[in-house]
């Protein structure tokens, strides 16, 4: 309890559970990946930065990149004033890719405005920029702090797909970002795995406990897929 609210039930399951036989999990999966690193590439581009500059070899010399795919189950709540579906919390990712079911719950805050609900769109889905991204853009994209809240008479559910570079590799400032001007705001951080250990010990404000300096300009970006 805090705050005279209390965690309520959230199921996360990775794709190595129920679903794992699954061809039509495997075929998502696949086809979010491919989505992921489109996006990726896309936000990076806008930065004027090429795959020649972010460099991830993987165990064989490819590029593997990271994923955990997520199953979110929010039973209805008779209290929902009283209980919190999931915390405020940004994503340890580059960018994860939210599908909700019918059932709105999802939050996104933005600073001077507050807390806006995130409808379902059918067809759409939407994309969350993560922590790794806003290191590796050095603050240009922000990470989007976002809850989700529970329905007093409906069960959401969600899937969300946790995309990220080579477990292997650091991430930091893309050089060619950085100037006299622009200096790194992060030191680099080992791994992803390392990071998202580091953010649970320091209860999610472990990219603030790393920044340098003060970004001087932020990007907050929710990207939809339309039909």
């Amino acid at each position: 309890m805090s705050n005279g609210k209390q965690a309520y039930l959230c199921f996360a399951l990775t794709n190595v559970l129920i679903f794992f036989f699954s061809s039509i999990t495997e075929e998502y999966e696949k086809e979010l990946g491919r989505l992921s690193s489109r996006l990726t590439w896309i936000m990076l581009a806008s930065l004027g930065i090429s795959k020649e500059d972010v460099k991830w070899p993987g165990p064989k010399g490819d590029n593997q990149e990271a994923h955990v795919l997520q199953l979110n189950s929010y039973p209805a709540c008779p209290h929902p004033d009283r209980a919190m579906g999931l915390v405020p919390h940004t994503d340890s990712t580059l960018v994860s890719i939210i599908h909700q079911s019918k059932i709105c719950g999802l939050q996104v805050f933005q600073e001077g405005t507050g807390w806006f609900r995130v409808p379902p769109v059918p067809g759409a889905m939407v994309v969350n920029v993560g922590d790794l991204m806003h290191i590796l853009s050095n603050g240009s994209y922000v990470s989007v702090l976002h809850r989700v809240l529970v329905n007093q008479t409906q069960h959401r559910l969600s899937v969300v797909y946790n995309y990220g570079p080579p477990d292997n590799v650091p991430i930091s400032p893309i050089p060619k970002l950085l100037s006299a001007s622009h200096p790194a705001l992060y030191p680099p951080v080992t791994n992803w795995s390392e990071y998202v250990d580091t953010k649970a010990k320091l209860k999610g404000k472990a990219l603030a406990s790393l920044r340098l300096y003060e970004p001087l300009t932020k990007l907050i970006v929710l990207f939809r897929r339309s039909e």
